[in-house]
């Protein structure tokens, strides 16, 4: 019964998660933001999953070397938009 609970928690991060992302357009900070909320319920579903079926944590490891790579390239990407364009709105970045 715990199982499913923690279950349907993090079914519920991963779904608020994809919310935030796909509604809050209008900052980038908001949207990395929300790309970690779902990295990080991804992650405690790989927790629970492995532990269920008694697997090594090898996998974790390198999930979380690949979610931090994401995140600092999110973070630079961040910086490099502010110290162009001044803001992190995406109406002021023109693609053009």
């Amino acid at each position: 019964m715990m199982m499913l609970n923690m279950m349907i928690l993090i079914f519920f991060m991963f779904i608020m998660g994809n919310m935030i992302f796909v509604s809050k357009y209008k900052h980038l900070m908001i949207v990395l933001l929300s790309l970690e909320f779902i990295v990080l319920s991804i992650f405690f579903f790989m927790l629970i999953m492995l532990n269920l079926f008694f697997f090594n944590m090898y996998m974790l490891m390198v999930f979380l070397v690949f979610s931090v790579c994401e995140g600092a390239l999110g973070l630079s990407i961040l910086v490099s938009m502010i110290r162009t364009h001044g803001n992190d709105y995406f109406q002021s970045f023109n693609l053009l």
